[in-house]
């Protein structure tokens, strides 16, 4: 046996206490961490249950003139969804973090209530119940968010949240289409499925309760948090117009599109000539939500506020270059259909979770300015799920049947070149805003040279 080896466990090294508390404090950090990463994903990915199952049944029910039922049930649920999304923008941005929980569970309640509404009255006038579904469901992402921004390890945290709805998103819809390989009937599936995952969100809503708030040295590195009023959000998003217009617009298109993808998957499925299995949505979004939250979650490895931020900014433009170049491939019969679908995931949650995770993170605790990142974030969201909501409405003038590709694939090579576009304009204008505030900087030092620390 090695002779070093045998001297330092019979003459162990003494350990001081300084490093004992050091070791035990950095034991508790990774515990609160996991305990954090399980609650925020937990929640989030029970939710989805709520809400994506029933976009997996076809619905053969015959509206007047040429409407889909499908078309119409998905767009009532997303304009109660981005009505939820206007109304959190001033709620949540004022919404004390004490009260976090038990909204979640009330809103949950109302969206279980309204599935069952939807199953019990009779068609077409049970889609009603979908808009009151999407309605309180809208407003839990940013409740279940409020717990983890500001954080050194907010990265991380958020990429968790991000990946639950990546991979709820098929999960969520595996369960809805065994239940309906069981004979469950198509309109009482949703709530079915909604309450098979209703006890598991509610330990992890208790769990969420227990996350402690920002520490002094997150609020050092991130910025303070704090709730804020109608003017203080509106002096926000003056100051800082010329780079969040072209990031709204970005996010706009990527959500279009990635709802699209989501909620007419078996279309899109069928369209590529492959016949949708209750596991083909859990293995395709698995693999999408693991290379997503690799790339996204490696921002935390970056401390620099200003290096973070650019990185999320190349992370979206390489989002929106794989999703031009993987629908060529398919167009040209270089790329099958299963990676198709994985690497048109993979180049639309790339940018989506950018933006959730660091751009807006790291855009607040450079500035430095009172906001916080919930409020930016339900702007954003407003605005992308109402562009989605034009886009559901208008879809049968463009297309009433036929081959759901010859509609969707013009609407990829859209959102990605103009995403390329939009990211160049935001990173020009964040480039002149860091130049403007050095040359402001040094104008400051000039009158008085007394030397400032920084805290970023």
């Amino acid at each position: 046996m090695n002779k070093n080896f045998d001297d330092a466990n019979e003459h162990p090294q003494a350990v001081t206490p300084g490093q004992q508390s050091a070791a035990s404090t950095s034991g508790r950090s990774w515990i609160a961490l996991t305990w954090a990463v399980v609650a925020a994903f937990g929640t989030y990915f029970c939710m989805y249950a709520f809400r994506k199952p029933f976009t997996v049944a076809t619905y053969d029910v015959e509206l007047v003139g040429q409407w889909d039922f499908k078309t119409v049930a998905v767009s009532a649920q997303v304009i109660g969804y981005t009505l939820s999304k206007f109304i959190g923008i001033g709620l949540l941005a004022e919404l004390a973090p004490s009260k976090r929980c038990g909204f979640i569970v009330l809103l949950i309640l109302i969206a279980e209530f309204a599935l069952i509404g939807f199953a019990s009255v009779p068609q077409p006038y049970n889609i009603a119940f979908l808009f009151l579904n999407g309605l309180p469901l809208g407003m839990v992402f940013g409740l279940v968010l409020g717990f983890l921004e500001g954080r050194t390890k907010t990265e991380v945290l958020a990429a968790a949240l991000c990946t639950s709805f990546i991979l709820a998103d098929g999960a969520t819809k595996t369960v809805g289409k065994y239940l309906l390989s069981l004979n469950v009937d198509q309109f009482w599936m949703p709530a079915a499925t909604g309450g098979l995952f209703l006890l598991p969100l509610l330990i992890f809503v208790a769990m969420l309760g227990r996350i402690s708030p920002p520490s002094r040295q997150d609020q050092n590195a991130r910025s303070i948090r704090s709730t804020i009023t109608s003017s203080e959000r509106r002096h926000f998003l003056r100051s800082f117009a010329g780079g969040l217009i072209p990031l709204m617009m970005l996010f706009l298109l990527v959500t279009i599109l990635r709802s699209v993808r989501s909620d007419f998957a078996p279309e899109i499925w069928s369209s590529l000539g492959t016949t949708t299995t209750p596991d083909l949505f859990t293995r395709s979004e698995f693999w999408v939500g693991i290379i997503v939250t690799l790339f996204n979650g490696a921002a935390v490895l970056i401390v620099d506020n200003q290096r973070a931020f650019r990185f999320a900014l190349c992370l979206c433009g390489i989002g929106a270059i794989v999703v031009v170049m993987a629908t060529l491939g398919q167009q040209s019969g270089q790329v099958a259909a299963y990676p198709f679908m994985i690497l048109l995931g993979v180049g639309l949650y790339l940018p989506y979770v950018a933006i959730h995770t660091t751009v807006f993170e790291r855009m607040i605790a450079i500035t430095r300015e009172k906001s916080n990142l919930v409020f930016v974030m339900y702007v954003a969201d407003a605005i992308g799920y109402l562009g989605y909501v034009a886009v559901m409405l208008s879809r049968n003038s463009f297309q009433s049947n036929g081959d759901f590709m010859s509609w969707f694939r013009p609407l990829c090579y859209g959102v990605g070149s103009i995403s390329l576009i939009c990211l160049i304009l935001a990173w020009r204008y964040f480039n002149a805003h860091k130049r403007a505030s050095a040359s402001a900087n040094e104008q400051r030092e000039k009158i008085d040279p007394t030397p400032i620390q920084s805290v970023v």
